[in-house]
């Protein structure tokens, strides 16, 4: 009889722990915020020119974009994007047929092409999947979870074009979400995401072909494409989504950006995973292990609105921000994003902090190149009170799964995804500038010799965790046919009394956010 009560607890918390494997979905880093921030103010939280420029020369190494046939021109995509880092850059693009048009927000961190296809009290419309004539439904339902919201659907295929994309329509895998929670939020302008990550990051699996790998295979054009966000300095309380930017499909367009391209080798291709070498705030290196900046991964992911850092990383960010700055008592709610720091009207904080640069590894992987951020856009403007302050919020965020390069960071650059030659390729974004200053830096080469020759070393793959969880499984079940044996054999015996069990088995459950 005591055996049984003491062999019911762990009984159950073993269940609890290989539901929770069985069910356990990977966190994808999408994070498009629209949060609320307390503040010593009451703030009313409103959710969320291209300048002539380039080279001839980086046309020139982009010539691998060049399309004689004509399926590409690079200028009619200009412009294609709206919105902001606070809200997510979203593209026009048009499902089924007859066409249904819809806002669709672009995640260079995850591979789904997910759309909403029932009403939502956060969205204006949906695709119909019911008025489409060429949607076929394949009755295999996908669920994604990301480190922000969730959604759930069923797989189907459909014909989609893109108004300001490459000509011609395409038919892709499309996910109809039918139910999420925490993934449309208010305020935003888009109905679905756009995941252009590599295969590995699909769901259910793999053999879901990703959006662009179909673009590449059915229109032929190069495997590569670009972004230039251009939210830098826009106010997360605007009311109206300027042209936020551009997506170009199938290469490059030197009029977004200034300068030489500088490339970073993609280190595994699931996300657009690189290698930091070192971090700076200001001039001064944090000196921490190589290893700690890429901590579990380091990725560059255009659906992650902040700079993610992990946490010993960001500590040691904030202790030298504090040090350097000008500013020696600031509310550590400012620093974990839940206060806003307002100055009098017309005040610019961005005076009062340093610069924020982040070390990658170099095509010649003896080298790193260093990309610079501005405070402009790190200290990030968020609203006005009464006309009579000016509110900001820190644009740099501690992470639990990895460092992210997210838009806070590259909306100060014009960044390629080569996949054909497996590099992420940074340059100066031509918008990103402010009363003709420009908001970010790129320099190098610098030597990596006084860097380990791998510093992601330690980051573990997810097809990798998925064999852990499976072997995990196996390990339950042997160990649950045992327990069962152990439970059922002293209580055929006493059936009179049993163990009682403690909300405390609920410890055990745990989630990867």
């Amino acid at each position: 009889m005591a055996h049984g009560r003491r062999t019911l607890p762990w009984l159950l918390l073993l269940l609890r722990v290989c539901v929770d494997i069985c069910d356990g979905r990977f966190a994808i880093p999408l994070r498009v915020s629209v949060e609320r921030m307390n503040s010593s103010v009451d703030v009313d939280w409103t959710p969320l020119v291209r300048i002539p420029g380039g080279r001839a020369a980086a046309a020139a190494a982009l010539a691998l974009a060049s399309d004689p046939a004509g399926a590409v021109r690079f200028l009619d995509m200009v412009d294609n994007l709206q919105g902001d880092s606070g809200r997510g850059y979203y593209l026009e693009m048009a499902l089924g047929t007859p066409a249904q048009k819809l806002n669709i927000l672009v995640d260079t961190g995850s591979s789904n092409f997910a759309v909403a296809a029932a009403p939502h009290p956060f969205i204006t419309h949906y695709f119909n999947t019911g008025l489409s004539t060429t949607f076929q439904p394949s009755g295999q339902a996908v669920a994604v979870r990301y480190t922000q919201g969730n959604w759930e659907g069923g797989l189907g295929t459909d014909q989609v074009s893109i108004p300001k994309g490459p000509n011609g329509t395409i038919t892709i895998n499309i996910a109809a979400i039918t139910a999420s929670d925490g993934f449309f939020l208010p305020g935003v302008n888009w109905q679905g995401i756009l995941g252009l990550a590599y295969p590995l990051l699909a769901r259910p699996d793999s053999s879901v072909e990703p959006f662009f790998n179909s673009m590449v295979r059915q229109t032929g054009i190069p495997d590569i494409f670009s972004l230039q966000m251009c939210g830098a300095g826009v106010s997360a309380s605007s009311t109206a989504d300027p042209a936020g930017g551009s997506l170009i499909m199938g290469g490059a367009e030197p009029t977004l950006y200034r300068g030489v391209m500088w490339y970073t080798p993609i280190k595994e291709e699931w996300y657009y995973q690189v290698e930091v070498l070192k971090v700076e705030v200001g001039e001064q290196n944090l000196n921490l292990d190589c290893s700690e900046y890429n901590m579990d991964k380091a990725i560059v992911d255009s659906g992650t609105t902040l700079l993610r850092l992990p946490a010993n990383v960001f500590n040691a960010v904030v202790e030298a921000i504090t040090r350097t700055s000008m500013i020696q008592e600031f509310s550590s709610g400012f620093w974990e994003g839940t206060k806003l720091a307002c100055w009098m009207k017309g005040e610019t904080p961005w005076r009062f902090f340093p610069k924020l640069s982040i070390y990658l590894r170099a095509s010649n992987t003896s080298q790193s190149f260093r990309i610079t951020i501005l405070p402009q856009l790190y200290i990030q403007p968020i609203t006005d009170m009464d006309g009579t302050l000016d509110c900001f919020r820190f644009g740099v965020s501690s992470s639990a799964n990895g460092l992210v390069i997210g838009a806070t960071v590259m909306e100060g650059f014009y960044v390629v995804f080569d996949r054909a030659q497996k590099r992420v390729g940074f340059a100066l974004s031509s918008c990103a500038v402010s009363g003709g200053a420009a908001l970010s830096e790129i320099a190098g080469p610098f030597s990596a010799a006084d860097v380990a020759a791998d510093c992601a070393r330690g980051s573990l793959k997810e097809p990798l965790l998925w064999v852990i969880s499976y072997a995990l499984m196996a390990l339950c079940a042997a160990i649950l046919v045992a327990l069962l044996l152990l439970l059922v054999m002293p209580c055929r015996r006493h059936h009179s009394r049993s163990g009682e069990i403690t909300d405390q088995s609920s410890l055990v459950r745990h989630r990867i956010k």
